[in-house]
């Protein structure tokens, strides 16, 4: 059964970082695509970045502009999600996610995710 959890989240101020972590269970890390998508209140869910199952490579929504980076942990079955110079736009619930069929950069759509967790908030406010 896959299952997904994500922590980490919080309040920050604009310009802070945060760490967070989705601890998976049920598969394998590398034979899944995974990604993590954020949605703000009012609005659609989006994705942030993900890792395509297979070659690895990792795609981020056209907002991150090298702000955010994705990373996994196969010994730890543990995905990452670093935020930095975080803006009051970011805030939102963000939420992991895999999928064993999506291919290449359509991870970063999350209507092709089929496993999602239930999510943390992320505030960014002075």
């Amino acid at each position: 059964q896959v299952q997904l959890v994500e922590s980490g989240g919080g309040s920050v101020q604009p310009g802070g970082s945060l760490r967070l972590s989705c601890a998976v269970s049920g598969f394998a890390l590398h034979d899944y695509a995974i990604g993590w998508y954020r949605q703000a209140p009012g609005k659609e869910r989006e994705g942030v970045a993900c890792i395509s199952r297979g070659d690895g490579t990792d795609y981020y929504g056209d907002f991150v502009e090298g702000r955010f980076s994705i990373s996994r942990d196969g010994s730890k079955n543990t995905i990452y999600l670093q935020l930095n110079n975080l803006e009051p736009e970011d805030t939102g619930i963000y939420y992991c996610a895999a999928d064993d069929r999506v291919v290449g950069a359509y991870c970063i759509l999350p209507r092709f995710m089929d496993y999602f967790g239930e999510g943390t908030q992320v505030t960014v406010s002075s």
